[in-house]
């Protein structure tokens, strides 16, 4: 305010001194309009800043991530202007605060559980017994004390593929650890094919099975 009143009045008296102050009112107007635009992303960034301290969509400690935008890693600081994060190969990624108010955030440290959703395959030859392979793994995964029983359980078959017949697991874990979460998986995993082994099954890779007719074949020798 006192900058602008020493202005005004300078202004004034300049004018009363009987000096043209038309040119000088323009030549600020265009500064003024350069510093504006020049100001804006810094103006829309400390706006972004505002919004990252009010919603709190994250927190320093989180591992964040964007599907629009390629960002990805561990929120290492929030300052006004920039968010700094390091990425998962430990380079330090300086994201302006303006992007987060246009972008679709995740922030997978703030999940509950973590899903183990797996697509597993035997031979068309062990259909007859996929009806007790899969009871007998839901029978496990609802005995299993890494998983969350209060949540979506579950086992089924899926679909008959080109070279396997396809059943899936649909379940959660009580860890949200990432290497936890993967050593849970591992042994739900390695049951599981104990499982399809003892019911004389094996799980299925890509084969092809090629009819010949044996007339035709008689004939080609021929």
């Amino acid at each position: 305010m006192r900058g602008a009143v020493a202005i005004t009045a300078t202004l004034i008296v300049l004018q009363n001194l009987g000096v043209n102050i038309g040119g000088l009112l323009a030549f600020g107007g265009v500064g003024g309009i350069a510093i504006g635009l020049a100001a804006q992303d810094i103006c829309k960034n400390m706006f972004g800043g505002f919004t990252i301290y009010f919603d709190r969509p994250f927190s320093v400690g989180d591992w964040i991530r964007s599907p629009d935008r390629d960002i990805e890693g561990k929120v290492e600081q929030i300052g006004w202007r920039v968010t700094a994060i390091r990425t998962f190969n430990k380079r330090l990624l300086y994201v302006p605060n303006s992007v987060f108010t246009t972008i679709a955030l995740e922030n997978p440290s703030r999940m509950s559980h973590r899903r183990i959703y797996e697509h597993i395959g035997v031979r068309y030859s062990d259909v007859g017994s996929l009806p007790k392979i899969l009871e007998e793994i839901k029978a496990y995964l609802k005995q299993n004390k890494d998983i969350d029983q209060d949540q979506t359980l579950m086992v089924n078959l899926d679909e008959f593929a080109d070279s396997s017949v396809n059943f899936f697991i649909y379940v959660l874990t009580h860890t949200t650890n990432w290497a936890e979460y993967h050593q849970v998986k591992e042994r739900v995993m390695f049951e599981i094919n104990e499982i399809i082994e003892r019911n004389n099954s094996e799980i299925a890779f890509p084969t092809r099975t090629l009819h010949i007719n044996n007339e035709m074949a008689l004939n080609e020798l021929r």
